[in-house]
């Protein structure tokens, strides 16, 4: 038998040539799934705002990019005043031209650019370019703007020592109208009661409402009360509450003061049942009207049979009785009996060409011997020759 080294020589190197390949595609998994998902590592980062221009006048226009925002986010552009990037927007968006602001939706990768056109703002500036996440979880960027030909003054003591708590459990008052009950929208008071923590007294907080249905993220809504609450005491606030119109089912209302939520509150909104009547009475009515104007047309302009029309003959007017000129004749007509002719038997009777039988029978009081004849001979009286 001969030996033949090659095979078992390439059978002793395989393993350490197998091993060497895993570790290599091991190494390059990593890089593989960053490649896989590119736009990965814009999501990773924070948002960020950038400003084509750093100042502009009223009626001028800018284009606000960013990057590091949630993919497919909806986003809010607003001009604020009184507002820096490290205090944020003091006072709410009460300080924002909310009029004119502009909203845009990020790509894919978490980006977007739109044009936004410059306004003044309420309050003086400093001012910034505020942009914050419309629906879903909050996020928010502020670039420092300047309004040129704006008023400028210094933003207001900060007094970080306040802190509110809610001090007793919430509730909704207020009833629904009669208009509620055919769709207007649902409204109540948010009544809760508050504390003040802190070591610093609270003056004008803003408050957020936000109202869910079912599985949605609440939609939030900025609510000011005036008024101050000193360290160590409470306050009793009502804030509105509104829904859209025709809404009903189960809502949830909550209370965000900052970026906590103080309370939250459920609502049960009945079904308008004014506008299901309306909506029935309507397909009740409507079908009813329309079949009647359908038959009314259908007997206008259906084809009627020969023969069938009537000739209508023109009433006849009664005549006015007669009265009788003289006492016996009065008495004559006074006494006829139940068989008396008629007015219409006697103009018949005495009408031109009709015989005296005729008028004879129709007068039954006289016979044919007692009638008064010229030929007859007069009776003579006695002791008359």
């Amino acid at each position: 038998m001969t030996w033949q080294p090659g095979p078992r020589a390439s059978r002793r190197t395989a393993p350490p040539v197998l091993l060497l390949l895993a570790a290599t595609l091991l190494a390059l998994l990593p890089a593989l799934s960053v490649l896989a998902a590119p736009g990965a590592r814009a999501a990773d980062g924070d948002p960020a705002v950038s400003l084509s221009k750093k100042e502009a006048g009223k009626g001028g226009e800018i284009t606000v990019s960013g990057s590091g925002w949630r993919a497919e986010a909806l986003l809010m552009l607003l001009i604020c005043g009184q507002s820096t990037p490290e205090r944020g927007v003091v006072g709410g968006t009460n300080a924002c031209a909310n009029a004119d602001g502009r909203a845009v939706t990020t790509d894919e990768k978490g980006a977007f650019s739109k044009k936004l056109p410059v306004t003044e703002p309420p309050k003086p500036c400093p001012c910034v370019v505020h942009v914050a996440t419309v629906t879903g979880e909050q996020a928010l960027a502020d670039a420092v703007f300047t309004v040129a030909g704006h008023p400028t003054a210094d933003l207001p003591k900060q007094t970080g020592g306040g802190k509110l708590a809610v001090l007793a459990t919430t509730r909704l008052e207020g009833d629904s109208s009669l208009l509620t009950w055919f769709g207007a929208p649902p409204a109540r008071r948010l009544v809760f009661t508050v504390g003040n923590l802190g070591s610093a007294p609270v003056k004008d907080p803003v408050f957020e409402i936000g109202t869910a249905h079912g599985v949605y993220a609440p939609q939030w809504e900025e609510r000011q009360w005036r008024g101050t609450v000193a360290p160590g005491a409470k306050a009793r606030i009502k804030l509105p509450v509104e829904l859209s119109a025709g809404a009903h089912g189960d809502y949830q209302v909550s209370l965000r003061y900052g970026q906590k939520v103080l309370a939250e509150q459920p609502w049960g909104v009945g079904r308008p049942w004014g506008v299901t009547l309306f909506w029935v009475l309507l397909c009740l009515v409507v079908p009813a009207a329309v079949f009647r104007i359908g038959m009314a047309v259908v007997d206008k302009v259906r084809p009627r049979p020969a023969g069938s029309h009537r000739t209508r003959t023109p009433a006849t007017r009664r005549r006015p009785k007669r009265r009788g000129r003289t006492g016996a004749s009065a008495g004559q007509n006074a006494t006829t009996t139940p068989g008396a002719p008629t007015e219409a038997t006697t103009n018949a009777a005495t009408a031109p060409g009709a015989t005296t039988d005729a008028t004879t029978a129709v007068l039954p009081w006289f016979t044919p011997d007692s009638a008064p004849s010229e030929n007859r001979p007069r009776p003579t009286t006695k002791g008359q020759a």
